[in-house]
Parts: C-alpha cells; structure tokens; sequence
C-alpha cells in the first residue's frame, strides 16, 4: 500500500513511523498484561475459606457451569486477606497512576518521550518481577509495589501522546494512534485467560515473572530501535522524514514555557475531558466488576471461563483498529471535516455502549445474550480512540502529552471510585442491583457523548501556536 496523500513516495510499509506504531502496540500490549495479570492472579493467592463470608449469590439464574475437573496444581502460597484488603490492593494501582499523569506530559515535553515511555514500561515490569516477594513480605508491600507500578504506568499515554505529535502526519493520525493503542485492548484479551492458564497448571507466580520478563526485553528493542523525533532517526528514509516534518510544519508551537491559562479555559480541552471520564466509567466498572456479575448473577466461573471475560475487550481491539482506519479514510477520502469525525466517532462509541449495557441488564438468565450484549457494549466502545481519545493531538499537537495528562488524570477518577460505587450499590446480588450500576454507567456515558459532541473542536487552537491564527482542516 503505497499511496498516502500529497506524497505518493513513501511507503507505508516498514517506515520509520509505522515501526514505531508497531513496537508502541507490544509496549502497551504488555503495560496491560502487566496491569490487569493481578486481577486474574489474585484469585488463586487467596485461601479459599476468606472469601467464604462473602455476598450472597443471587439464585435467579440456574447454575450452569460444566466444569471439568482437571488436577490442578497447588504449589503456590496462599493468603489470608479478607474482601476489604483485595479491594485495597486491587486499587492501590489506580493511587500510583493518576499522580504521574500530568507530570508524565511535561516531562515528555522536556526530555522526549523515548526515554520516558520506555523506563516507565521497564519500570512497571520490574516491580512485577518482586510482586510474590512483595506479597511474601505482606499486604503492605503489596499495596506499594501495586502503586510503584501505576506511578511508572502513568507516563506511558502522556509520553506515547507527545512522540506522536512529532511522529505522525495529521491524516494518518487516527490510524497510527489506533495500532499502538490497540495493544492496550489486545494486551487485556490475551492476559486474562493466559494468567487463568498458567495460574491453573503451574503456579501463580509465573504470572508475574513471565509477564515481568517480557517487558525487560521489550525495553532492550524500545532504546534500540526508537528515536524521539523524525530528525533524530538513524535509519528513516530521507523522503519520509521530509513527509513528516513538512506535513506538521505549521502545526507545532516553538514556544518552550507552557500556556497553562488560556489552556485550562480553553472549552474544547474541557469537552475531552467530560468525554474520557465517561467514557472510562464505565470501561473500568466492567473491567473489574464482569467477572463478579458472570459468576453472581449469570452463575458460571470466570475462571474456567477466562476466555468469555476476554471476549469483550477483543471486540473493542478490532474496533479500535477498524475506527482508526475509517476516520481517516472519511478525513482524506470524503473530505470530512475533523471535528465531525471525532464527534461521529464519539457519540457511536459512547451511546452505543450505553444502550447495550441497559440492554444487558434486562434480557434476565439469558446467558449467551447477557456475554453477546456485553461484547458489543465494550466493543462499540473502540469508536472512542478514533473519536476523543485523540482528539488532543487536533486542538493541540504541540502539548498533546500534557492535555492527555490532564484528561487522563479526571479519567483515572472513574478507576477508583466506580467499582466501590458499584460493589456497594450490589450488596445483595440481584438483578434489580445490577441494572441500578448499569443504569448509572449507561447516563454518565450519554451525559459525555452530548457534551462532547456540543463543545468539541477539530482545530489546533490559538493558544496552541504562539497566537499564529492557523486553522488546518
């Protein structure tokens, strides 16, 4: 595929630009392997008798998990913590991450995005690699190396966000960001049963010594193979770095101090920030809580099951990848104005969701409808990537990994706080309780989508450029 707009020279294929995308979509492949291997894990570290004096499971639905028994191997350690410390240790991740967000944007600014992205994504793999350690030495150090993972986490979008605004071309945007944040969904599908997997046959350790391992050797090709900018690249393709640079010629600021005023009143910056905190609302109340509503109300395991737990997310990692393809054929093809992409794009990807998850909590023991609802809930939820989720790099290429900070930060929020909200809101289990959670999932996301779609901008804003007025498309 060779053609690219204003420039039928530069292939696609093997370019300095696309093998970043490439090598970004492993690296946040394995940040969310890392992330979320502890939800599956701690399952198993648990002493089965704590969890005993749990919620109640509601008896609507007939139980109907055929589970085959195979020995499964019980060398690992078991724990004693009771429900209130898992919550604790499951959200300690979340107090880690949202400190660093928009300090992550900054200094990506500063010192470049490679070293940054690169050191927090070893980083969080290396405190995975002393988690049974950590968990050996007690609940406490658990909790801390939970938050020393997220505080290295939490640099990673900001930074990936600010190579981008030197990487990539404004009509490729959606797709090159919609590859290398693929990874993040994809990195979800395949961790959570191959967790289940190796917590099953071998122990749970190997959770996070294999997970851990994979992240240090992926740092190795990061430092090699990457650089921060198109100048700065030994092995680009002189026709490809004139592309890039001179599609992003009046686009980037050359200011170095940060126009924080006029930014944080700037409305369209407010719009992405309504729009992600929705939107990750409900992403994250599913992410943590399906697995509980399979086996409360649905009444089969998640554990023999992991697969159906991942199926949701594989569906929005095709949409994603799909939507970034889409927008930009619409922007480069059909000549759509960028801010009708991004809110198109937003408002299927935010309502879309909402209906489904109502839908979900009413079609009552109908398990294979409950699991398809769900899916396409969570699916239709990639439009988002394509539509707000870079909707940063528009207003502001310049500043986009602090702007990502700062959204991403309202947005880690709903991470804390949702699933509290949730599990106190289901005290009992029953459908009733479920449909209040998905009720309030379902109008905060509605609430983003129309704000987003009311105040949203595709233009680089004023402010933006050292008051050079410059409107692209």
């Amino acid at each position: 595929r060779i053609h690219i707009t204003g420039n039928p020279m530069v292939p696609t294929c093997c370019s300095a630009r696309y093998n970043l995308a490439l090598l970004a979509f492993f690296g946040f492949f394995l940040l969310y392997a890392l992330r979320v291997n502890l939800s599956v894990a701690l399952v198993d570290m648990i002493e089965p008798n704590t969890s005993l004096a749990k919620n109640t499971t509601s008896k609507v639905c007939p139980e109907h998990s055929s589970a085959l028994n195979v020995p499964r191997n019980t060398t690992g350690k078991k724990y004693s913590w009771d429900a209130d410390t898992q919550g604790w240790i499951l959200g300690s991740f979340f107090y880690g991450y949202i400190i660093t967000q928009i300090p992550g944007g900054y200094f990506a600014r500063k010192i470049g995005g490679k070293l940054l992205l690169g050191f927090g994504i070893l980083g969080t793999a290396v405190f995975t690699l002393f988690t049974p350690l950590a968990a050996d030495l007690g609940v406490g150090y658990l909790i801390a190396v939970r938050a020393l993972e997220g505080l290295g986490e939490g640099v990673t979008f900001p930074a990936m966000h600010a190579m981008w605004s030197s990487w990539a071309p404004p009509l490729e945007r959606s797709k090159l960001l919609s590859i290398s944040y693929a990874g993040a969904q994809l990195g979800t599908v395949v961790s959570l049963p191959l967790s289940g997997l190796i917590c099953y046959y071998v122990n749970w350790i190997y959770v996070f010594y294999i997970f851990g391992a994979l992240g240090v050797f992926w740092f190795l090709f990061w430092i090699w193979l990457v650089s921060d900018t198109p100048e700065t690249h030994r092995r680009i393709s002189p026709t490809e770095r004139e592309y890039i640079l001179s599609s992003l010629k009046n686009q980037l600021s050359t200011q170095k101090s940060v126009p924080w005023e006029p930014m944080l009143k700037s409305l369209p910056l407010w719009a992405i920030v309504v729009a992600h905190f929705s939107y990750n609302w409900t992403f994250y109340t599913l992410l943590t809580l399906l697995p509980t509503y399979m086996k409360e109300i649905l009444r089969f395991d998640a554990q023999e099951n992991g697969f159906l737990s991942a199926l949701p997310y594989f569906g929005c990692w095709l949409f994603i990848i799909m939507s970034g393809q889409i927008a930009d054929y619409l922007r480069e093809k059909q000549n759509l104005s960028t801010v009708c992409v991004r809110k198109t794009f937003t408002l299927i990807g935010m309502i879309g969701p909402a209906v489904f998850l109502v839908a979900a909590g009413f079609i009552g023991c109908d398990y294979t409808l409950a699991v398809a609802f769900l899916t396409i809930s969570t699916a239709l939820g990639g439009f988002c990537t394509s539509g707000f989720g870079i909707n940063h790099l528009d207003i502001a290429p310049s500043f986009a990994g602090i702007l990502l900070g700062i959204t991403n930060s309202f947005a880690t929020i709903p991470g804390m706080v949702g699933p509290v909200i949730a599990k106190s809101l289901t005290h009992h289990n029953t459908v009733g309780e479920w449909q209040t959670v998905f009720y309030i999932a379902a109008s905060i996301n509605l609430f983003g989508a129309i704000f987003f779609a009311l105040f949203g901008s595709g233009e680089v804003q004023d402010w933006a450029v050292n008051g050079r007025h410059l409107h692209g498309n």
